[in-house]
């Protein structure tokens, strides 16, 4: 099992388009070979390749910001001497000094299959930048660690922000690769673009399910620590939204959720009783936890910690999203008067709930907070948009 930059490093054939370029990098702390040599490390010891410039995305190209909204600046690589562009800083989009440059731009950043990770926004907005510079983008390409399930609402027209840049579900089932072949057909962009395939990644294989056992996990964001947390993203990302914990500043961040006033097992039987059907392919274990810093920081916790792995996860069954929202429904109609919904800048949206932002409309707040519905009328919403995005996106599969 190679990834794309494992096959770029070993084969002069491929990197030969390269020769006499000015070659920029994209990457973060997960940009690594199969021995676990970082990207721009490695293509620095390529002698027909000349490395001009790197860009990080959100929490950097060393991945030393734990939270939203917390900026890295750009500054120079003391090693190689070249410029380390922010695209999480003054800017969110690279600038006209950043694009003049280089002349090609290699991506090499771990994703996780989901909407609202925010190296999918910056795929796209450095595909528009390079359509309008004339530059070329090569995806050195990596599993989806979620596998090739589809679940959530499509993103609404209007509804879009850095956390979600296109109308696409929540849990995509694409690569970087193939989402740089969709923003290509969707926005129209004429723009030189190519995918370094990986060699022999089975997406439904066991045990991994879009994650190759061989290869060794690396956190490609600071609160993305391990395969089950990738797997649960779709849904427990959701919780940024809300008061309850995500588990940030605890060693299991978006793997559980809870809060000081919460029951979990009531919360849990609430669940059951709602729609078990969307329960299925993990273990949910009641927890305590006391969260070190973020929310509720320094206050016992009583939640639910979900368990994505083991012999009992089933990658089919398994449906972040819905389980999610399920546990936000337990909870309405358990306390109708819970303050669930976090009001407060998100991904610098100032004018939208949180929640909104990120689900990419209203519509799951407002089945949550509905106290006639129920968990077919959520389903009836969603299964629509997810049948859809699976036939329009049929196509551009490479593996």
């Amino acid at each position: 099992m190679k990834f794309g930059i494992d096959r770029l490093i070993r084969d002069p054939a491929l990197r030969a388009p390269l020769k006499g370029k000015r070659v920029a990098l994209l990457a973060h702390p997960a940009s690594v070979t199969e021995d676990l040599t970082h990207t721009m490390d490695a293509l620095s010891t390529c002698d027909d390749l000349r490395l001009a410039a790197a860009f990080g995305p959100q929490h950097g190209l060393r991945g030393d910001k734990q939270d939203n909204m917390v900026e890295t600046e750009t500054y120079e690589d003391p090693g190689l001497h070249i410029p380390v562009f922010s695209l999480y800083g003054e800017v969110r989009r690279p600038s006209e000094d950043m694009m003049e440059s280089f002349d090609v731009l290699l991506i090499d950043l771990q994703d996780l299959g989901c909407r609202i990770y925010t190296f999918v926004t910056t795929l796209l907005y450095v595909l528009e930048a390079a359509a309008r510079h004339g530059k070329e983008v090569w995806v050195l390409d990596r599993p989806n660690p979620a596998g090739r399930p589809i679940e959530g609402l499509t993103l609404r027209p209007g509804e879009e922000s850095f956390v979600g840049a296109a109308p696409m579900p929540m849990r995509h089932g694409l690569t970087l690769g193939e989402m740089g072949h969709w923003f290509i057909k969707h926005f129209a962009l004429d723009v030189a673009y190519k995918v370094i395939e990986m060699e022999g990644w089975r997406p439904d294989a066991a045990p991994g399910f879009g994650w190759p056992q061989s290869r060794i996990w690396i956190n490609p964001s600071p609160n993305a620590p391990n395969l089950n947390m990738a797997r649960a993203y779709a849904g427990t990302v959701m919780l940024e939204g809300t008061t309850l914990s995500e588990g940030r500043g605890t060693t299991r961040p978006l793997e559980l959720f809870g809060a000081p006033d919460i029951e979990a097992r009531k919360v849990f039987k609430e669940m059951q009783r709602l729609a078990p059907e969307w329960l299925a392919g993990c273990i949910l274990r009641d927890c305590w936890f006391e969260p070190t810093f973020h929310k509720h920081v320094g206050t016992l916790c009583n939640g639910l910690q979900i368990h994505a792995e083991g012999p009992t996860y089933d990658p089919l069954g398994f449906k972040p999203w819905r389980l999610q929202a399920l546990a936000f429904k337990a909870i309405r109609n358990l306390d109708a008067d819970y303050p669930l919904w976090r009001d407060f800048p998100y991904e610098y949206e100032l004018e939208r709930l949180a929640i909104d932002v990120i689900n990419g409309g209203p519509a799951l707040r407002q089945w949550v907070d509905d106290a006639e519905a129920a968990p077919a009328d959520l389903d009836a919403l969603t299964a629509p948009d997810e049948a859809a995005w699976a036939d329009e996106v049929a196509s551009l599969k490479l593996y």
